[in-house]
């Protein structure tokens, strides 16, 4: 197995070479990568930052020149990730680890997102214990906080980087037992669409496929959409299209504008339903905008306040999801609820 360990040897070569003669002692092969944009790197890396920039025709030298760091670290940060998927692409890397900072955090884990879903990937950094949302998107990237900077070897920090390389050795070792032979389903769910999910799932899984259901609150649609657009995925069961009037209302549970574009762009059979869409989520009722005052409003619980969508606002999103339906060069259906489109909205409720 060969490990990739990337980071900016400039000011962390060290770090990463203490980590990678650690992974040679469990028996691994290491493919150290340099990302630094500052001074001549610590130590000898087997793939230069100019490889790297390389692999999106990019012009290293002419930025170092300019001594521009933030310019020079935003054209890594998008040269990264092709480099690094092409070596995982072609076999030449069975997992990667980084150590950082805030810049080498960022690039980083903006290689491993790069990474398809399951592929080893262990980030060690001083912003671990934060709002790691940004940095891990929506692949699973491990991230391990340092808990001293990543600048030198001391007590602290080598107990941690070696159990970082005993995790990411442990990764790429284990074994991953699937039921392969069965085609994939992804299925959206809410809390108010989960009867139907459940007997939609069990129909699915005794016609032979195994379905995986994404929860949709903003980072479930775009983990969903990441699976579909990865190319795992077989046919889409959208049957809890929420997250758009989130997106419409500027509420909570949002999940961008590209949501619904990934069974278009791997061109997946897709069923889809309006489920929940007669609201929008907000958090604590003190948060509801003011101009929402008069309006339909549901107290979930204390941490989740949901708004009834107008028909103005509905109009709208009948419109997006025929939209989105109608550029999916696949099989598409839509399937359109005639008692209520979530629990909350049926008769006597």
């Amino acid at each position: 197995m060969t490990i990739a360990v990337l980071g900016t040897l400039d000011s962390k070569g060290h770090e990463h070479a203490f980590v990678a003669d650690l992974i040679r002692q469990k028996g691994h092969d290491v493919l150290l990568i340099d990302l630094g944009t500052g001074g001549e790197p610590q130590v000898q890396p087997d793939a230069s930052r100019f490889d790297v920039a390389a692999s999106i025709n990019l012009d290293l030298q002419a930025l170092l020149d300019k001594q521009d760091r933030g310019e020079c670290v935003v054209a890594m940060s998008k040269a990264a990730p092709v480099f690094l998927a092409r070596l995982a692409e072609e076999g030449k890397i069975n997992g990667v680890i980084s150590l950082g900072g805030g810049g080498g955090t960022a690039l980083g884990t903006a290689a491993m997102r790069a990474l398809p879903i399951g592929f080893p990937k262990l980030m060690v950094s001083t912003l671990a214990s934060g709002n790691t949302a940004h940095y891990v998107g929506t692949k699973d990237i491990t991230m391990m906080p340092s808990i001293v900077d990543v600048a030198g070897l001391n007590r602290i920090s080598k107990t941690i980087f070696t159990r970082a390389t005993g995790a990411i050795c442990g990764m790429v070792e284990a074994t991953v037992s699937n039921d392969e032979d069965k085609p994939l389903i992804v299925a959206s769910m809410f809390g108010n669409t989960t009867d139907c999910i459940n007997v939609a799932a069990k129909v699915l899984e005794d016609a032979g496929y195994e379905v995986l259901i994404s929860h949709a609150t903003g980072t479930g649609g775009r983990t969903m959409e990441s699976l579909i657009e990865s190319g795992m995925v077989a046919g889409v069961l959208d049957l809890t299209t929420t997250e758009w009037a989130d997106e419409l209302l500027g509420a909570t549970l949002t999940a961008g504008p590209e949501r619904m574009d990934a069974m278009t762009k791997a061109k997946v059979p897709a069923v889809i339903s309006p489920g929940c869409l007669d609201m929008a989520n907000y958090g604590e009722r003190n948060t509801l905008p003011p101009e929402h005052e008069n309006r339909n409003i549901y107290i979930h619980n204390p941490q989740v306040t949901l708004l009834r969508t107008n028909a103005e606002e509905c109009r709208e999103l009948g419109r997006i999801l025929a939209e989105k339906a109608n550029a999916n060069p696949a099989p598409t259906a839509i399937l359109n609820p005639r008692k209520a489109v979530s629990i909350i909205s049926a008769t006597g409720q």
